[in-house]
C-alpha cells in the first residue's frame, strides 16, 4: 500500500460525512473533480474499493465503513494531539500558596498574568505546607526555607502579624476574639488566640479569609498579616505589633524547572510584587493603634 497523507483521509471523512463530491467541496473549497481524482487516488493507495458511486451521491462500500470507523479514530487522535499542542502553546504555572498571598495576588492580578499572553495560572490556595516533590505545584510560597535538596528557593521578604478591629467599635469592654476552628489552625497566626485568648473566642470559622470580613462587620479582633490589615483603612491594630509570629517568606520551586521559561515569569513577578510592597508586609506602615 502506497503512503496516504493525513489530508487525503480527511477528506475521505468529508466526503462520506457529505455523501459525495459536492457536499465535501462546500465545505473544502476544493472542486469536485479534483476531490473526486483524490478519492480514486486513496482507493488505488489502500488497494480497495471504498465507494458507489452513483448520480444521487457517494455511499460507503463495506470496506469503506472499515476505513471511515478506523479513520475517524485518527482523527480523534490528532484532535488530543492539536489540543496538547494547544496546551503547550498556552503553559500552564501552578501556584500553592497561603489564603492572604493569595488574596494579595488576587488583587494584583494583572501585574502577573498579562491579557496579551497565552500563559495560564492555577493557584491551589490552603494553609498546609506546599508540596513540589510530586510536581502538584510549579511554585510554592512557604514560611520557612526549604531542606529539600531538589527545591530552589528565593527570599521574599518579612511577614508581620498584629491584631485588629473595626475602626467603628469601641472595644473598651470585654474584648470578643474571633479565630479558625482549632482543628484547621494550622499556622501560628491561626493558632495565636487558642494559645493566648481561648477564653475570649466568640467565633469560629473553618475558613482564614472570613476573619478579615467578620473584623470589617465588628463582630470581634481577629490576628491577620499586617499586608493585610495595615492595608485596609476599615480596620486598626489592637496593641503592637505580635512579633513571636513574625517570619520570613519563601518562593520555592523544583530545581529542575525553575529554568521553564513561563515559571521563571511568574516567579520574578510574584517577587517583583511582593518586594514592592516590602514595608507593607513587614508592618512597617501601621495604622493607627488603639
Amino acid at each position: 500500500m502506497k503512503n496516504v497523507s493525513w489530508d487525503t483521509y480527511e477528506l475521505f471523512l468529508k466526503v462520506a460525512r457529505h455523501g459525495g463530491l459536492s457536499g465535501a467541496a462546500g465545505v473544502t473549497g476544493l472542486s469536485p473533480a479534483t476531490i473526486g481524482r483524490r478519492m480514486l487516488e486513496l482507493e488505488g493507495g489502500v488497494g480497495r474499493p471504498l465507494f458507489l458511486r452513483s448520480r444521487t451521491g457517494y455511499q460507503l462500500t463495506a470496506e469503506g465503513a472499515v476505513l471511515f470507523e478506523q479513520v475517524q479514530e485518527m482523527e480523534g487522535a490528532a484532535r488530543r494531539i492539536d489540543a496538547w499542542q494547544q496546551e503547550s502553546a498556552s503553559p500552564l504555572v501552578r501556584i500553592a500558596c497561603g489564603t492572604w498571598l493569595a488574596w494579595w495576588m488576587a488583587r494584583h492580578h494583572t501585574r502577573l498574568q498579562r491579557a496579551e499572553e497565552n500563559l495560564r495560572i492555577d493557584m491551589f490556595i490552603a494553609e498546609r505546607r506546599a508540596s513540589l516533590a510530586h510536581r502538584e505545584s510549579d511554585i510554592g510560597i512557604r514560611a520557612f526555607e526549604p531542606e529539600e535538596g531538589n527545591l530552589a528557593a528565593r527570599r521574599l521578604g518579612e511577614v508581620a502579624y498584629a491584631a485588629y478591629c473595626s475602626r467603628e467599635v469601641d472595644i473598651s469592654g470585654r474584648e470578643r476574639w474571633l479565630a479558625v476552628a482549632e482543628e484547621e489552625a494550622i499556622s501560628a497566626y491561626l493558632r495565636y488566640p487558642h494559645e493566648h485568648q481561648a477564653d475570649a473566642i466568640t467565633v469560629t470559622v473553618n475558613r482564614p479569609r472570613s476573619l478579615h470580613d467578620l473584623v470589617i462587620a465588628g463582630a470581634g479582633i481577629a490576628v491577620l498579616p499586617c499586608f493585610v490589615g495595615d492595608n485596609d483603612v476599615r480596620l486598626e491594630r489592637v496593641g503592637e505589633e505580635i512579633t513571636a509570629l513574625r517570619h520570613t517568606q519563601w518562593i520555592v520551586m523544583n530545581n529542575d524547572d525553575r529554568h521553564r521559561r513561563e515559571i521563571r515569569t511568574v516567579v520574578d513577578r510574584i517577587t517583583e510584587l511582593v518586594r514592592s510592597h516590602a514595608d507593607l508586609f513587614a508592618g512597617r506602615r501601621p495604622a493607627s493603634t488603639r
